[in-house]
């Protein structure tokens, strides 16, 4: 019975109940908790060594990961068996329990997609070989073809290469940055180049000069770790957005290269795939759709993460 009254007394603490409703469906290392649910380590550690003791948890080592799970082993001591269904039902009552289910499903996603990994080994062959004619900037032209006219904004556009491709096939550009340099650099190729279709204007991703539902692709290119608060920017993407607008987010995974933001200018070290996803759900995008596309090969090894939401 002591055993039994223990727990109850620890599960009136909510993370807790976060904790066992997530690894009674799956195993999880630390990192992975902690993205989930976008906690500090010692917290997470400190709430497992307790579930632990009170024989709730088990864990197991895994080369250099230590796995934590349920402990569903039926005996006299484990109160897990009693407490299953009160812990589920709270679980399920919690704000948080959408969003970590959602975490958890990206968690295992990355853990198990052996469909990225062939595609990420396809695109390191692309151009290892020579082939006449093949290179990715004939490729991106292809690409760029299949895309059917429509309004697009590119928010943080520097000097805009990626809105003057666009503005090929697009029915209209707008490229907003803060840079009035950029600007001034952009709109004279646009006088240059007699683009009819391409606009740049000054502002601020968090509040571009854009007319609310107008836009049809909003595109944030290594933009949002600038933005002073990000999850402002993507609100505004959404509210520029037409109904079914599409947004398309292609950044830095989080890393821990310091140095990025003295000579970058980067305010945010990337986004984890988890925190993508939070900010995208809470700005009120569906269909949200997250993945890792590339890896640089020169240190630090910067991953790319490609985020993409429907209005």
């Amino acid at each position: 019975m002591a055993s039994i009254v223990n727990s109850l007394r620890m599960l009136s603490d909510p993370t807790r109940i976060r904790l066992l409703t997530l690894l009674q469906s799956e195993d999880l290392t630390v990192a992975e908790i902690q993205e989930i649910l976008g906690m500090g380590q010692s917290r997470i550690s400190s709430h497992l060594a307790r579930l632990k003791r009170a024989g709730l948890l088990h864990d197991r080592r895994a080369g250099k990961n230590i796995y934590y799970g349920v402990n569903k082993e039926p005996s006299a001591s484990n109160p897990w068996p009693v407490l299953r269904e009160v812990v589920l039902r709270g679980g399920s009552e919690l704000p948080e329990a959408e969003q970590d289910r959602t975490a958890l499903k990206l968690a295992l996603r990355r853990r198990q997609d052996t469909a990225r990994e062939y595609f990420n080994r396809l695109a390191g062959k692309f151009g290892r070989s020579y082939c006449p004619g093949r290179t990715w900037r004939g490729l991106s032209h292809l690409l760029l073809c299949a895309l059917p006219p429509m309004h697009i904004a590119d928010l943080g556009a520097g000097e805009g290469t990626l809105s003057q491709l666009l503005a090929k096939r697009a029915k209209s550009v707008i490229a907003v940055d803060n840079s009035e340099k950029m600007v001034a650099f952009g709109s004279e190729l646009i006088r240059e180049h007699k683009f009819t279709n391409l606009e740049y204007r000054l502002g601020d991703i968090e509040a571009p000069p854009i007319k609310a539902a107008s836009i049809d692709l909003a595109i944030l290119s290594q933009a949002l770790h600038h933005a002073i608060n990000p999850q402002n920017a993507l609100h505004a993407a959404h509210k520029i957005l037409k109904k079914s607008g599409t947004i398309a987010v292609l950044d830095l995974l989080n890393h821990s290269f310091e140095e990025a933001r003295e000579l970058y200018a980067d305010l945010w070290l990337g986004f984890s795939e988890v925190e993508l996803h939070r900010m995208l759900q809470k700005a009120g995008f569906r269909d949200i759709e997250i993945a890792v596309v590339d890896k640089d090969e020169e240190n630090p090894h910067f991953q790319i993460v490609l985020a993409t939401g429907v209005k």
